[in-house]
């Protein structure tokens, strides 16, 4: 009889939890947030023999003290939620750090299994460990596995399910804490054991927290005295930092452990990623490297992702006329006819002709990720960064941005310091994200054939410097203060595995088709319509509401090079989303399909001769793709400001700066430019 069992997956950032839940889910996964907060929370399905397994992926944290929001969400659904049993997924290269974490698991008082990861790596360093003893000494089932590989999987989900169904015997072992802090304990269990609602907790677990001065543990028992205050009433003795010294019990305890089960090499063995970090880190290297590297991915994205870019030009072309056709057959109105060709078709279509660009760069740049490089490309901007006051780790959620800047101010919140997290949020949108390619490939493929890689690498260059020179700028003047340290792991070099990297570039371009089909689908059509229409009815485009709104705003944008209306409405609806830019650009001009094709053949078609005769040149071009990369981001990235930010003054600042910044560039570009002849 087939039964549901919900698994958990626990473990350290870069252990192979992700990949572990990847390769178990395959496609069968959701992604969303966890309520009230906007941290990732995935979730998969999984089927075993007759059992239905939910695959819960809990955010990656070194310890369950409630330090992070990510440690209290992990925390808090095991407590909470009770899954039936949770995997531990530990790095079997780093054992002895990554079992902190599996005592604190362990204590929680929910089943646990020990997913013992990257056992290849581990051998490979010289490392030989007995998971049996381990088994024996931590009192929890311990399965060597290799993610990557998928080995050891049928016999992790077994173990599994047969202590969710309790055929297997769970009795773990608990960390002695010695004598007096087990006192403690057991005075404190006493205490707290007949309060009401604490029948899903463990007490010994309860008990360790209100030690340690657990403030989420003190609230929920309606405890707010300290452990001084405790100390006084004769309830605990207080002679020192109990919180520092059951951590420092937890690390004896592991450590004798690790000496049982583990048998090292003598001396430190130079691992194949280390002698790889020698180069690719190097203090002199390693900026060039990474420079380098970005150039290939653009080459990447425009001369093979091009390749695909005529099909895709070619159905839409197809699809246009036959649409076009049966419409005029049936005697449709004229108007109808414009809507769903020139409107819907031209407008979606002139997005999703770029997704073969817009792949191929998710997956190169998915790629590096998976093989471990651009967890070093912090480490590498650490140096940089500390001379503008942030420390490596604020680069983080930047090197995010390049997907999509949403995530990337979500992602600030990993930053301890607030003045930190304001700073890198506000810098964060001028790093390139993925909406802005299609506007890159357009303008590059019609005004600089053959060079596009150069042109589009060049503006993400440029967006790394002004965010960096902003951030100097900030932590100069608002935001002064020291660095904060950055301590980071850097996880061993891998190749990358079609499931994971797969698994990336899937996620990303199916948020970019959904884009397409309801945000660029819906502004197509209002685009369509204020082009079509004046107060007094239909009315021809030059005299349409967009037209006036254009015309209003164009003078704006003349010292930039392109003060045309058309120009100028089209990043006014960018402020939508990035790729709207283009479809308005395709609705405008009415060539819908054909914009692919003239941006990557860099032809005299319709579509050149249209920029053209709206004043555009080279060099406006340019301007115009700096100006489309600085400007203010999307609504959805002013709404992540917004929330993360709690403040209605920074937001309303982030928007006219960056509108500011975006404009005083372009104007230089073009200005300088026209100086110099170009």
């Amino acid at each position: 009889m087939s039964k549901s069992i919900t698994i958990a997956l626990a473990g350290n950032p870069n252990s192979g939890k992700t990949t572990l839940f990847n390769a178990l889910t395959g496609a069968r996964h959701s992604v969303g947030n966890w309520p009230g907060v906007t941290v990732e929370k995935k979730q998969g399905k999984v089927k075993h023999k007759n059992d239905d397994i939910i695959a819960v992926d809990l955010p990656g944290t070194y310890s369950l003290s409630p330090y992070s929001l990510e440690e209290m969400i992990a925390r808090n659904y095991i407590v909470e939620e009770s899954p039936d049993v949770v995997v531990n997924i530990v790095d079997a290269s780093n054992i002895e750090r990554n079992l902190y974490l599996s005592m604190q698991l362990i204590e929680l008082g929910k089943p646990v299994v020990i997913a013992l990861n990257m056992m290849d790596i581990a051998e490979r360093r010289g490392y030989k460990i007995d998971h049996e003893k381990l088994a024996e000494a931590v009192g929890v089932p311990v399965v060597p596995i290799v993610a990557t590989q998928k080995k050891g999987f049928q016999e992790l989900l077994e173990i599994a399910v047969d202590i969710a169904s309790g055929k297997i015997k769970y009795n773990p072992n608990n960390v002695d804490y010695g004598k007096e802090i087990e006192d403690k304990i057991q005075k404190t269990v006493a205490m707290i054991k007949d309060k009401s609602g604490l029948e899903k907790y463990n007490l010994r677990w309860l008990a360790i927290k209100v030690i340690e001065e657990d403030q989420a543990v003190l609230e929920m028992l309606n405890m707010t005295q300290s452990n001084e205050e405790l100390a006084a009433s004769n309830e605990i003795d207080l002679e020192y930092d109990l919180e520092a010294a059951i951590a420092d019990k937890r690390y004896t305890y592991i450590t004798s452990i690790i000496t049982k089960v583990v048998n090292k090499p003598k001396g430190r063995v130079l691992t194949t990623s280390d002698k790889v970090d020698k180069v690719l880190t190097n203090r002199w290297l390693g900026l060039p490297i990474f420079a380098a590297l970005m150039y290939i991915v653009f080459w990447f994205t425009f001369n093979i992702g091009g390749i695909f870019l005529d099909m895709i030009d070619g159905f839409f072309g197809t699809l246009g006329e036959s649409v076009a056709a049966t419409l005029e057959g049936v005697g449709a109105a004229e108007w109808l006819q414009s809507l769903l060709v020139d409107g819907v078709i031209g407008g979606v279509g002139g997005v999703l002709v770029f997704l073969p660009n817009i792949a191929f760069l998710f997956i190169a740049i998915a790629v590096l990720e998976d093989s471990g490089y651009m967890a070093r490309v912090a480490f590498i901007m650490d140096r940089a960064m500390r001379k503008i006051g942030l420390s490596g780790k604020a680069f983080i959620p930047m090197l995010v941005g390049f997907g999509c800047t949403v995530p990337a101010v979500m992602g600030t919140r990993t930053l301890e310091d607030e003045k930190d997290r304001l700073s890198t949020m506000l810098v964060a949108p001028f790093m390139s994200c993925g909406a802005r390619l299609p506007i890159y490939v357009l303008f590059a493929g019609v005004f600089f054939p053959g060079n596009e890689g150069i042109i589009v690498w060049s503006l993400y260059i440029l967006g790394i410097l002004v965010a960096v020179i902003a951030a100097l700028i900030f932590k100069k003047t608002i935001f002064k203060g020291e660095a904060s340290p950055f301590v980071m792991e850097l996880p061993p070099y891998r190749i990358p595995t079609l499931e994971v990297t797969g698994s990336l570039v899937w996620e990303r371009t199916k948020g970019y088709l959904i884009r397409a089909g309801s945000i660029i689908f819906a502004a197509s059509v209002v685009i369509w319509f204020i082009l079509g229409f004046n107060f007094s009815g239909i009315a021809e485009m030059g005299d349409s509401i967009g037209a006036s709104i254009g015309n209003a705003v164009a003078p704006i944008f003349k010292p930039l090079g392109f003060g045309s209306w058309e120009a100028t409405l089209s990043l006014i609806t960018g402020l939508l989303a990035k790729e709207v830019v283009v479809s308005s650009m395709a609705v405008i001009y009415g060539l819908g399909e054909a914009v692919g094709e003239a941006a990557m053949e860099g032809e005299v078609t319709g579509f050149v001769e249209a920029l053209k005769s709206v004043g555009f040149t080279s060099l406006s071009a340019y301007a115009f793709m700096v100006f489309s990369l600085l400007y203010t981001p999307c609504i959805a990235v002013i709404g992540a400001f917004k929330k993360e930010s709690n403040s209605w003054k920074w937001t309303g600042f982030s928007v006219v700066y960056q509108f500011v910044v975006a404009w005083v560039i372009a104007m230089l570009v073009f200005q300088v430019g026209t100086l110099l002849g170009f």
